[in-house]
């Protein structure tokens, strides 16, 4: 619901008086929901005895504080949401519900002090059990460390008990009083020199820390972006100040905590997906009481209610990650720009490949620019090669080239990473004899095998089926799978490379909470010789032993649709080769193509990323598309595949001042979930021009006969057309 609702406070509830961002039990129909007060009135537009009172005051520790009810009312402003639903997906889910929350003092792990059989102990685990003593250093090396920063770091409850039943570790509540800078605070143990390129933009942060300014660090992988967030972050600590720090994926949260843990031993909150609920509010709740120094989290991380918020930082913040594709779709680096601005101070972008946007308003001054073009200490940036799939004789996906590279390699005791950005065993199974296609009723696409569970599952809606063990349509047995995904690479790896340890890392093998940091740490630690993923191995992860990559299918993104494909190749193609060469050890990247003379392809790999982004902006400005116009998408599904075509075109009938229409078109994938669906791009030379159309266009649809018959969304500022 796009209003807001008037209610009266009786007058019971009026004392103490009722403030902007309390939350309140309200009744809405026939039940009672969580209301919160975003503005007091104290005349009433309506007939007073037809408005409703709040049922209760909560009167607890939960309310938002007005610079995030004011934050909030901006995001959903921007974005044309409804404002209920921005507030509602701003707060942890137990703050949603009216049901009384039954808060447990938050708990931290402490070393025991160490007597002379405490002592032996621990030389024994050094020896014998040396994830328990790792575990045993992290803890020691803290004043307190939670159990949620624990299970990020991929330590076990099993270690953890382990090291409780020697009595070497204790559990107690954590003290909760506001964060306060003190002399050891700082590790300089691990503290690095920074170069001269680094130390330029270290003051440069350091010199704007009272006012807002937004800084893009352009740094090529491994150039040591993370020291340079570090080293700013300590003025800001030490000031008594908060640190927000926004990563793209859960899969990035566990090295830029171990990080941080490293360098600060302040308080530090976790804010991600993988946490429950409990979990969640209590990274809420230390953030609002200042308790939490540095708050860590993915896109959702900038609705935190941080009140002494000193500086943010937005790792990768290309990342497509950072935007929400459902729902209140907002953008989580320019949320956070927004918010900057807002509390008026600095906020830092960092990235190898900024996204266009970014880099545009670089260049043009809006923001401070930043550039390391070397590599931090003694690595140097991996050499790109093309191989050309159609001079190779090719093995299940491998050329003869690729082959010989990772045999080498393997010699050499380095490790290997091959990329391929489909999971699964195989993206298709076909009928041999009659060319029959196993596809998904619901979406018109084929379902992709996953063999190890013996299943075709759809990864669009979700739908399983079993493999059949004949044709349904000639009853042959000849079925067979089409193409390749990762874990069709992995068995044949296997078969390959028998004496290497092989591992997979895809949203399938990772499914377990705390897998993934698991599985990134035995990597680091040398057990497995050839990694395959997909791109969640490819972004920002620090492998020093990773010398060969391969990317094995690029192709797909060179004739897209969508005039951002080549953008988001070419950053993950450069992400990707970022993870070769990282330590002392040259790496080398090969990227297996039928299309080696493609220009973009040659640009990439002879120009480097900067040159191929100037060469693609000119192109942007030419073409009159974003960031030199900005857009909105305007989606449409209904069960009747006429519905949504007739919705948006008669949307289209109104001409809008400034702005114009794309579409409707059918999307690049019509049917999903058995839905049909359609788009329209609204497109403007001007914000103002946009934003005054999509406020007519709204309007259009409140008063459209078709609105009940179709679901509709708005995107404003898309950066995927391929929904």
């Amino acid at each position: 619901m796009r209003q807001l609702f008037t209610y009266q406070v009786a007058e019971e509830h009026q004392a103490p008086t009722i403030k902007v961002g309390e939350r309140v039990v309200v009744p809405f129909g026939s039940r009672k929901v969580i209301g919160i007060v975003i503005e007091q009135d104290a005349e009433c537009n309506f007939d007073v005895s037809k408005v409703k009172s709040i049922a209760t005051r909560l009167n607890d520790n939960f309310n938002l504080s007005q610079a995030l009810v004011s934050f909030l009312q901006l995001c959903a402003h921007y974005y044309h949401h409804p404002v209920g639903d921005v507030f509602q997906q701003s707060l942890p889910i137990l703050l949603r519900k009216i049901e009384n929350i039954t808060l447990t003092p938050p708990m931290v792990w402490h070393a025991q002090t160490l007597d002379d059989e405490r002592q032996a102990l621990v030389d024994k685990l050094a020896k014998k059990a040396s994830k328990q003593f790792a575990l045993y250093q992290a803890i020691a090396s803290h004043s307190g460390i939670s159990w949620v920063e624990l299970r990020t770091l991929g330590y076990s409850k099993a270690q953890l008990n382990a090291l409780h039943d020697k009595a070497l570790i204790i559990e107690d509540e954590q003290v909760t009083s506001a964060f306060a800078w003190q002399e050891d605070t700082l590790n300089q143990d691990n503290k690095l020199r920074l170069s001269s390129e680094q130390a330029v933009i270290v003051s440069a942060i350091d010199a704007s820390l009272a006012k807002f300014s937004c800084h893009l660090i352009d740094g090529v992988t491994g150039s040591g972006k993370t020291e340079v967030y570090l080293q700013s972050m300590e003025n800001v600590l030490a000031n008594n100040q908060q640190v927000l720090v926004i990563v793209p994926e859960i899969g990035l949260t566990p090295q830029t905590l171990n990080r941080f843990e490293q360098r600060f031993n302040v308080p530090i909150a976790l804010h991600h997906s993988g946490l429950n609920d409990k979990e969640r509010l209590a990274t809420w709740l230390s953030a609002q009481q200042g308790s939490a120094a540095i708050v860590i989290g993915t896109r959702s991380a900038i609705f935190t209610p941080l009140h002494r918020l000193g500086l943010i930082i937005i790792d990768e913040e290309h990342d497509s990650s950072l935007k929400q594709q459902d729902s209140f779709r907002y953008h989580g680096r320019d949320m956070a720009i927004l918010r900057a601005r807002q509390l008026d101070i600095p906020i830092v972008l960092g990235s190898a490949t900024p996204s266009f946007e970014t880099l545009q308003n670089a260049l043009t001054g809006k923001y401070n620019y930043h550039q390391l073009l070397n590599r931090a200490g003694k690595s140097n940036k991996a050499k790109i090669e093309l191989v050309d799939m159609n001079q190779q004789q090719v093995e299940f996906g491998l050329s003869g080239t690729l082959k010989h590279e990772i045999k080498q390699t393997l010699n050499r005791g380095e490790q290997v990473l091959l990329f391929l950005n489909r999971r699964g065993y195989a993206p298709a199974i076909n009928c041999q004899e009659c060319h029959w296609l196993a596809e998904c009723q619901r979406c018109d696409k084929p379902f992709t095998l996953h063999q190890k569970v013996g299943l075709l599952i759809c990864h669009h809606c979700g739908d399983q089926l079993r493999v059949p063990p004949q044709c349904p349509g000639c009853g042959s047995v000849r079925i067979a799978p089409l193409g390749q995904g990762t874990e069709q690479l992995e068995s044949r790896l296997e078969e390959i490379f028998p004496d290497n340890s092989i591992v997979r890392i895809d949203r399938d093998s990772t499914r377990k909470k705390g897998e993934l940091a698991k599985l990134l740490q035995e990597i680091s630690d040398k057990k497995h010789q050839l990694l395959v993923g997909t791109q969640m191995l490819a972004k920002g992860h620090h492998f020093p032993d990773v010398t060969l990559v391969a990317v094995l299918d690029v192709d797909g993104a060179l004739f897209s649709f969508d005039f951002r494909a080549s953008e988001q190749m070419a950053q993950l193609l450069i992400q990707v080769a970022g993870r070769a060469g990282r330590a002392s050890k040259p790496g080398k990247v090969l990227v297996q193509s039928n299309y080696v003379d493609h220009p973009l392809l040659q640009d990439l790999v002879h120009n480097g990323y900067h040159h191929f982004a100037h060469q693609a902006l000119t192109e942007r400005k030419q073409a009159l598309l974003p960031p030199f116009t900005f857009q909105a998408l305007l989606r449409a599904d209904a069960n009747y595949p006429s519905y949504p075509e007739k919705f948006l075109r008669s949307l289209t009938m109104q001409p809008l001042d400034g702005c114009e229409f794309a579409g409707p078109v059918p999307a690049a994938m019509e049917k999903k979930a058995g839905k049909f669906r359609y788009h329209l791009i609204i497109q403007a030379k001007s914000r103002k021009d946009l934003h005054r159309a999509i406020l007519q266009l709204l309007s259009l649809i409140s008063n459209n006969e078709l609105q009940n018959k179709v679901r509709w969304s708005l995107d404003i500022d898309p950066i995927d057309l391929n929904w």
